[in-house]
């Protein structure tokens, strides 16, 4: 899907922006949590 396609739909559909937000919010905090555990593990 390009850019304004993307734009678009998200211009027609303004509930779905807040649902794409959210769901980059969660995947940002999954990452940073993801990093986190692989910085407390040692290694052999």
């Amino acid at each position: 899907m390009s850019d304004s396609a993307l734009t678009q739909y998200l211009a027609e559909n303004p509930k779905m922006t807040g649902a794409v937000f959210t769901l980059l919010l969660l995947l940002t905090q999954a990452g940073n949590a993801a990093a986190a555990v692989g910085q407390t593990i040692s290694g052999p």
